[in-house]
């Protein structure tokens, strides 16, 4: 059983068992609607007392967990946090967490869920620490890798919420794992002469779909046939979801004249170890020959080497595709070679770019 007067104090929370001095403001919490909670919480009023007398203390005494507060600085409750399903037996427990929606983006939650996992390995014999989050929940799944969790696999249709199954994410931590942060590649802005480099959103969708779809794309990469805004609106999805998980990075390129839609650039297969990536990109039908995939590509890489440090980056063009070998030979990559049947059976040539080629 976890101690009754269970405290861990982080640099701005401290992390508490709830009581019945926060009746008010579980009142006011019940009252607004908002969903944080922990599992069993009143959904009316009336039942704030018994449940911060007996109800939230059920899982600590059956052995199996705890319920603790987020309170801040001024003793405010901004979230909660639990240890769930314990096997005291199998040395393992999961940490569950929700942030107040008017404090959330503040990084409260993975400063509790650090803190706790680092109290969990400091006080008890426990070796191992779960966490499960949603695949399309993005804010969650950030918050696992920004505790140096890791992504051990997906589940799918595992969770049932009011809109329907979701694939459900197991991260794991154990008791020798570091804490630092799995290694990822930062949001960033780039700037070239003529675009805006960012990260890839919801407003892409329709462009990266008409570019998608475009019978010179088809022909020349490997996108699903057929392509629609469900395509791209679901590869932006697994953009963001390949950055947390340290595999890549992508930018939608807009011109910095009008803001439209230019180039998808990518980082894809990151080799921290050897401080390596390979780069991709699609030119929209209606920005080709102006040069952006080429200008794209160099700024992207520029960064890489630049900001990142790293040391190679490789670009692959099919045989049959001599307007993707001149962006590669116009950014200085230099040619390496052909893969043999390397895409859907296609040659590509294989160019690299190294820190020294930048001009």
């Amino acid at each position: 059983m976890f101690d009754a007067d269970v405290k861990v104090v982080t640099p701005r929370l401290t992390l508490r068992p709830f009581g019945p001095a926060d009746a008010a403001r579980i009142r006011s919490i019940v009252e607004s609607g908002v969903r944080f909670l922990p599992p069993g919480a009143p959904a009316h009023v009336a039942g704030v007392s018994h449940w911060l007398q007996t109800g939230v203390h059920e899982l600590r005494e059956s052995g199996q967990g705890t319920h603790l507060a987020m309170a801040d600085a001024e003793g405010r409750i901004v979230g909660a946090i639990s240890l769930l399903k314990t096997s005291w037996g199998a040395g393992t427990t999961e940490v569950g967490y929700g942030v107040h929606p008017l404090h959330r983006g503040r990084g409260y939650a993975t400063e509790a869920v650090r803190g706790l996992t680092a109290w969990v390995f400091a006080t008890t014999d426990l070796r191992r620490v779960d966490l499960t989050a949603n695949l399309d929940n993005l804010a969650s799944l950030r918050v696992a890798q920004k505790s140096g969790f890791t992504w051990e696999g997906v589940l799918r249709e595992a969770s049932l919420e009011d809109d329907g199954p979701h694939d459900l994410v197991v991260f794991g931590l154990l008791r020798e794992d570091g804490r630092t942060p799995a290694e990822t590649l930062p949001r960033a802005e780039l700037r070239t002469p003529r675009l805006l480099l960012r990260p890839l959103s919801e407003a892409d969708v329709p462009g990266l779909a008409a570019t998608g779809a475009d019978s010179l794309t088809q022909a020349r990469t490997g996108v699903p046939r057929g392509y629609t805004e469900a395509d791209a609106r679901a590869f932006v999805a697994v953009a963001e979801r390949m950055r947390v998980r340290g595999e890549g990075i992508a930018w939608a390129a807009v011109e910095l004249d009008g803001g439209r839609f230019a180039v998808n650039v990518d980082l894809r297969d990151v080799d921290w170890r050897n401080e390596s990536a390979e780069v991709g990109y699609m030119t929209a039908p209606w920005a080709r020959g102006n040069g952006y995939a080429g200008e794209a590509v160099l700024g992207v890489a520029r960064w890489l080497f630049e900001v990142q440090r790293f040391q190679r980056l490789v670009l692959r063009a099919a045989v049959s595709n001599p307007a993707s070998q001149r962006v590669a030979e116009k950014a200085r990559f230099v040619r390496e070679g052909v893969a043999r049947n390397a895409l859907r059976g296609e040659d590509l040539v294989v160019y690299s770019l190294v820190p020294s080629d930048l001009p």
